[in-house]
């Protein structure tokens, strides 16, 4: 059976190489005993003390996940904030930062804490978004016909429109982010790069 020590080496190494929650931490710790009551059970061990032991070991990684909370080297709320600005600088959403959070077990208090809502910050990530994909202020003058520097209204084509909102973006959000100028947009990804 993984012992408390091995277990909390374990997540050490894992706490050294990634960022992480205290939930993604114990499935990792999970996947560990997991694999340990795969190998006893392919040498002959009795399923009913293989059973035991895992449950125990599980224990285990709670106090050890729980002990790395109190001294601090776990933190959600740290994670979190840290992963939010990351991903509201890629032109992520609320919701779709919100979402990824969630999945990463983070509190939804402390998401909501920390997700507030600014207009200004949720229309940063939206020209970012159009950014990344090549849309509104940011689209080149490709079709025959179009003169540099003219380009569409993006603002009413319901396929990009469709993409903001599976980005999570509102209608509104999209439509002001799409409707700016290339110079407004640059500045508004450049202070957004700046932090």
């Amino acid at each position: 059976m993984p012992q408390g020590g091995a277990l909390r080496d374990a997540a050490l190494r894992h706490l050294a190489r990634f960022g992480t929650t205290r939930a993604s931490l114990l499935r990792v710790l999970d996947r560990r005993i997991a694999r340990w009551a795969r190998e006893q059970a392919v040498l002959g061990a009795p399923p009913d003390r293989i059973a035991a032991d895992a449950a125990r070991a599980r224990e285990e990684a709670r106090g050890v996940a729980d002990a790395l909370v109190r001294d601090g080297v776990l933190d959600d709320a740290a994670f979190a904030a840290s992963r939010a600005r990351s991903l509201h600088r890629s032109g992520r959403s609320r919701r779709a930062i919100g979402a990824h959070l969630a999945a990463k077990g983070v509190e939804a208090d402390t998401v909501d804490a920390l997700l507030e809502d600014d207009a200004d910050a949720e229309l940063d990530a939206a020209v970012a978004f159009a950014r990344r994909r090549k849309v509104g202020p940011f689209a080149r003058a490709e079709a025959e016909g179009e003169q540099e520097g003219e380009q569409t209204d993006a603002r009413h084509d319901p396929r990009i429109l469709a993409a903001f909102a599976r980005a999570g973006f509102s209608r509104d959000v999209a439509e002001r982010a799409l409707g700016l100028t290339a110079e407004e947009a640059e500045e508004r990804v450049l202070a957004l790069r700046r932090g």
